[in-house]
């Protein structure tokens, strides 16, 4: 199914003739990031200080906040790492279940990548409002 090179890109189709589909995994990061940002109840990512400091020079900030890794030495599946903060007054358990549903289901229908592991990590809550 999902294959990687040096470049670090997931391979969706391989070459048939028409060429070959690749994915760079930035781009799953966006897909991810994205998914994220619709669930309601989740007021951002975050990250780490390294994410940070990529953040500031210009980096896309959907990728802020997860981590995507192969779940398997085949590189069939992937697991993704979030970190969220919550809207104060949202069920925590709630609204991180319908996180990992939105990943994983947004991956799918985008990619054709399954997702194993979905990890949600709630790093704060958001009090403003």
């Amino acid at each position: 199914m999902a294959d990687t090179n040096k470049d670090y890109k997931y391979t969706l189709s391989e070459d048939s003739g028409e060429g070959i589909i690749q994915v760079a995994d930035d781009v799953v990061s966006s897909i991810v990031g994205l998914a994220v940002t619709e669930v309601e109840g989740v007021s951002k990512l975050t990250g780490g200080i390294s994410r940070e400091i990529i953040a500031m020079l210009g980096k896309n900030n959907l990728s802020k906040g997860i981590v995507v890794t192969y779940e398997n030495e085949n590189k069939e599946k992937i697991k993704v790492d979030v970190s969220v903060e919550i809207k104060f007054g949202y069920n925590i358990v709630e609204v991180s279940k319908n996180i990992q549903e939105k990943v994983k289901q947004s991956l799918l229908t985008m990619t054709g990548i399954e997702c194993s592991t979905i990890n949600v990590k709630v790093s704060g809550i958001d009090f403003s409002e």
